[in-house]
């Protein structure tokens, strides 16, 4: 009860940093807006406007990040048991999407300009606005970007960074714009292209990024170590292996392993050490252990560990053969069994042929089962 407390807590702090960051975007977004459509429809330059429209676009996204933290932030019922977490994913993706329309957008415009040239009319005052929302932005940004980061939000992060290229955007059209005053020629269209381009670039390495997290991308190495370092740490515990990590949201993981031990352990025994380690991952990382399943190792039989030698040393001898483990023999039944994670250099079937027609040949007395694992982290 007191696990289910601290994680709905941890939650409630995060949904509230998200809401509170997404609504200064918000008005920080609609007050830029409002005075770059002012500048640019007095100045006629269609750079300024497409920026004004740019910023309206991040108001926008601010508004999907608030709605899909709040759908997100959903209690857990019968048709979703695990909760709805996996919908921030969602907004994130629309986010990006609408980042790379606003490049897009920016693109054909710009192109229109330089087929149709039109020559802008700037103020000082257009200039100091202009400038003052480039600072605006870079702080928005970093700041988004920074609170985005501290809650895992990928919703935030996107916004965040289509903030920071919103400054390029607008310094570029203040560049262009004192380059026209002081020799009367017109850049804008031709920034625009090329920072349109930067903004398509941004939109689409964040729909990649977010498409990763829905699809199931490998771990972070550092979380994987760490975890496996806690369940390793146990006496008891010879090697924890098949660690598969899958998620419901950001900071809603789960986790399944295997733990290596030794063939003498008996099932309340490793009942008492589940119980005892799920606590422990979860206290330290934040991972809920789903399941934990084990392999057992022989304990006092040389022929036994001399046998697991001449196998090791015939698996590992490929360099596909990542790793061997889950290695148990029965001498008196001729049965062996043990798993082999392989690299994505080699067809499982094939490897598996491989090494079956190889161990066979060195124990033709045995009956060999061998499973075959996915290099799923590091």
């Amino acid at each position: 009860m007191e696990k289910n407390e601290r994680h709905v807590t941890l939650e409630q702090k995060r949904d509230k940093v998200i809401i509170r960051t997404s609504i200064i975007g918000i008005l920080t977004n609609i007050l830029l807006a409002a005075f770059k459509a002012v500048i640019g429809i007095m100045s006629n330059s269609i750079a300024v406007t497409l920026d004004a429209v740019n910023n309206l676009s991040d108001a926008l996204s601010s508004v999907i990040t608030i709605v899909g933290t709040k759908l997100a932030g959903k209690l857990p019922d019968r048709k979703h048991p695990l909760g709805y977490g996996r919908i921030e994913y969602l907004s994130a993706m629309i986010v990006s999407g609408i980042v790379l329309y606003a490049g897009i957008t920016s693109a054909v415009e710009s192109v229109k300009k330089i087929i149709h040239p039109e020559k802008p009319d700037y103020s000082i005052i257009a200039l100091v606005i202009i400038a003052v929302a480039v600072v605006v932005k870079i702080v928005l940004g970093k700041y988004v970007k920074a609170k985005g980061e501290q809650v895992n939000s990928g919703s935030l992060v996107a916004s965040g960074s289509d903030a920071l290229f919103d400054a390029i955007l607008s310094g570029s059209v203040l560049v262009s714009a004192v380059i026209f005053i002081v020799s009367d020629i017109s850049l804008e269209a031709y920034v625009g292209i090329v920072i349109a381009g930067f903004i398509i670039r941004a939109g689409i390495e964040m729909m990649m990024e977010t498409l990763n997290e829905i699809l199931g991308g490998r771990a972070e190495k550092e979380k994987t170590d760490k975890i496996k370092g806690l369940l390793s740490d146990e006496q008891e515990v010879r090697g924890a292996y098949d660690l598969i990590m899958y998620n419901y949201g950001p900071d809603k993981d789960f986790a399944s392993v295997h733990l290596e031990v030794p063939d003498t352990m008996t099932a309340r025994d490793f009942d008492r050490l589940t119980r005892r380690l799920e606590r422990k991952v979860y206290k330290e990382t934040g991972v809920i252990l789903a399941a934990v399943g084990l392999y057992s190792y022989n304990t006092g039989n040389d022929e036994a560990t001399e046998i697991l030698s001449g196998v090791r040393s015939r698996v590992m001898a490929h360099e596909w053969a990542v790793q061997l483990h889950g290695f148990y023999v029965d001498t008196e039944a001729k049965e062996m069994s043990f798993d082999v994670v392989m690299s994505f250099d080699v067809k499982p079937s094939e490897g598996i042929q491989i090494i079956y027609k190889e161990i066979k040949e060195a124990y033709p007395e045995y009956d060999i089962q061998i499973a075959p694992d996915v290099d799923v982290s590091d």
